[in-house]
Order: C-alpha cells, then structure tokens, then sequence
C-alpha cells in the first residue's frame, strides 16, 4: 500500500463517498506493451502505481496469455475492469451473450469495480468502434437509466458510468451534458467515473464551463477520475491518449479534487505508449496533486465557498 493511500488521504475521504468504490490511489491502464516491465517490478515490489485499469474486452477469451497475465497482475496490486462496447445506449437490445463474458470475467478476477461509457458504440448488431455521444432528453435519460439497472442485476454489482468526449450536439438536446449524466446516474443507482481530460475536451468543443460541470457532479457517485492527454487540431480538441496530460487538465484534475475529496484516479495511455518508467512518472504527477489537496484547503475550494455562503 503506497504512503498515501494509507495517510492522510484515506483520513480525508469524506462521509459520502461511494461504500462500493474504495479509495485505490493512484493507477494506470494495464497495457501488453507493459506486461514485463509490470511483472518484472511487481516480483521487486517496486510497481510504482497502486492500481490497474484493464480493458474488459481484452480478457473475455477462453484461456491463453491475457488472461495468465492479468492472474498474476490482481495478485500484485488492485484491479478495476473497464469496458468500452457496453453500447448502454444503444437501441439495440442489451448483448446477452456480452454480459455473460462480462460476468464471468468479473467473478473470476474480482475487481473492485467494473465501468463503461455514457454512450452508444452500435446499431443493427454492428460495433462502430467508436463512443458516439447521446441525446440529452429525459426520455432518454430513462432509458439509458432503466437499461443501467437491468446490466447491475445481471452482474450482481453496481457499475461506473463515464462521460465521453464529443465533437458534435443533438438539436434534441433539452439540458446540459451534466445534467444528463446526473439524471442518469441518479435514476439507476449507478457510479460514475468521471473523466477529467473529456470534460476539458467537451467544453472546448461546445462551448461550456468545464468548472460548471464538475460542480454539478455529486461526490456520493463518483467511483473514479480518468485523466489522459488529447491532440490540439484548433477549432476541436480530439481525446486521443497519445500524449502527457495538459497543464490546463491538471489544474482542473485539482480543482475537481477540492471539491469532491479524494477519488481513485487514473492515467489513461493509449496510442505513443511511452516506457513504463514515464508512464509512472506521470501517475507520480497524480499522486503529488492528490497530497497537496490532502494536506488542506486552497483558496477557493469548498470551504471557502461555505464561509461566503454561511456569511
């Protein structure tokens, strides 16, 4: 167990953090290029990250090395699950046979948490391959929310739900972003997984308050934070995870942080996967910004706002 997990910051998490979502520290997504780097510091005891993210679809096989590899990965640190062709918005039906694969793979591994998007990937049965953002009505709201509950009871567990970055809006949208997700999230008793690089992404694109949306977002639903680096094209930001987290993603990771308390964070990489020492170097990042929210508040964090408020 890394220092901060087991100092200040587990002393900090407030009262209504999510009882099914521990405080992990900091982690990085399981990647193969980093399988021996990972198992070779592990033996050593030395991983610098206190967690992992694996992809869910990467394992749901029958046998072979991604799933011997990841049997010995849950053995050296904690493991969270992360799915990308959930489709929970999708007008398809629910895939069946891709929830039992899900199942499976959350009874045999354990994780301390399973997540998707806030998306739709598909149509007709064909995966797109891409996680294509939703209308924001609350006829859809119900849906997705009604679709969540259905997946929970079939797994057993509640689950995470992300926001995605988008680069396009719907003229059917009757609210903001957060407030769909919100409604969703709250309708199905689910989690979220909040991605910090996204909501920096998607207020570029659109036009909104990135610092609007996070203070929207109620901590008691918040399982985990993605933080990851996006390409520059001017007019759009595109969610790319191909290079270091921005400085202006950082600074918002902190201020997301003040007001929610400390939550599980991770470092998303995945395309230009630099060397396993870098990619821990940027979890350190994480981790540094996590002991300084920690340590007490800052000019402009929740108790500031309080004060004014009670004055």
């Amino acid at each position: 167990m890394s220092p901060l997990r087991a100092g200040r910051v587990a002393a900090a998490c407030p009262a209504d953090r999510p009882a099914d979502a521990p405080f992990l520290g900091v982690g990085v997504g399981l990647r193969p290029t980093h399988y021996p780097a990972v198992l070779e510091h592990g033996a050593a005891g030395a991983l610098g990250v206190d967690w992992f993210e694996a992809i869910s679809e990467n394992y749901m096989v029958g046998g072979g090395r991604p799933l011997r590899i990841l049997e010995q990965v849950r053995h050296l640190a904690p493991l969270v699950l992360h799915g990308v062709s959930l489709s929970i918005g999708s007008a398809d039906p629910l895939d069946e046979r891709y929830l039992d694969s899900l199942g499976a793979l959350c009874a045999r591994f354990e994780p301390a948490w399973t997540s998707d998007h806030l998306c739709w990937t598909g149509q007709g049965g064909r995966n797109l391959h891409d996680l294509l953002p939703l209308p924001y009505t609350e006829e859809v709201q119900r849906y997705v929310a009604d679709r969540v509950r259905r997946v929970q009871d079939r797994l057993g567990r509640r689950i995470a739900l992300e926001n995605v970055s988008s680069y396009a809006a719907f003229t059917a949208d009757a609210m903001p972003e957060w407030e769909f997700l919100v409604g969703v999230v709250e309708r199905a008793d689910c989690g979220i997984l909040l991605d910090v690089n996204n909501v920096f992404v998607s207020a570029h694109n659109h036009g909104f308050d990135a610092d609007e949306y996070v203070a929207a977002i109620p901590a008691s639903r918040v399982f985990q934070i993605h933080l990851a680096g996006h390409s520059d094209e001017g007019a759009l930001l595109i969610d790319t995870h191909d290079h270091p987290v921005r400085d202006e993603v950082w600074a918002l990771y902190e201020r997301t942080l003040h007001r929610l308390g400390p939550v599980s964070t991770l470092i998303e990489w995945d395309d230009h996967i630099p060397a396993w020492d870098a990619l821990v170097a940027e979890a350190a990042k994480a981790r540094a910004i996590l002991a300084r929210v920690a340590a007490g508040p800052a000019e402009g964090s929740h108790a500031h706002e309080r004060a004014v408020l009670a004055g």
